[in-house]
């Protein structure tokens, strides 16, 4: 009897801790979305004086999805950074007249930028009324490891939109206001 009551605590004991680590695992989804989101309020960081000096260069590889229109005059923007606050901003990629961002095609960008440690947040801006679908976004970095973000979804007109993994009790920036 001791025996079959041992057996049932523990697997009551079994059942808890796997419940705990389901919800667990549901949070941490929900801090880390695998679909891009649209971020209401961004603010791009000034770059500090001090920043420039130590300044590291990005390749970004943009493969835009052959669901895409066969091009865009869109102007498209991109940030992305770290959960330290450093930032890499690119005011505009597009170029209509090289062929930017044409379906099923991919173009690739150097970026000057603040060095900064593990990536955690990228976002693309578009704004414009030709629509553009990215497919992924590849970004390597001087002695860091290569990252691919999956948007296969058209780009929304005039917000940011992309992926935030960082802590949320970091310091990135957003929510700030844009």
């Amino acid at each position: 009897m001791v025996k079959q009551i041992s057996s049932f605590l523990l697997l009551l004991f079994a059942l808890f801790l796997g419940n705990s680590f389901s919800q667990a695992a549901r949070s941490v989804l929900v801090l880390q979305p695998t679909e891009p989101q649209v971020l209401k309020s961004f603010k791009i960081k000034p770059v500090q004086a001090d920043a420039r000096a130590r300044s590291c260069s990005y390749s970004v590889s943009i493969r835009t999805s052959c669901s895409s229109s066969s091009y865009t005059r869109d102007r498209v923007s991109l940030a992305f950074g770290d959960s330290y606050g450093n930032e890499v901003y690119a005011p505009r990629l597009d170029d209509p007249s090289s062929r930017t961002f044409e379906r099923c095609s991919s173009d690739t960008f150097q970026i000057q930028g603040p060095c900064t440690y593990d990536i955690c947040y990228i976002y693309l801006l578009r704004v414009g009324s030709d629509g553009w679908m990215p497919e992924s976004v590849k970004v390597t970095g001087p002695d860091r490891r290569t990252l691919t973000f999956n948007y296969n979804t058209f780009l929304p007109n005039g917000v940011w939109f992309g992926f935030n993994h960082c802590n949320a009790s970091s310091k990135s920036n957003s929510g700030v206001a844009m």
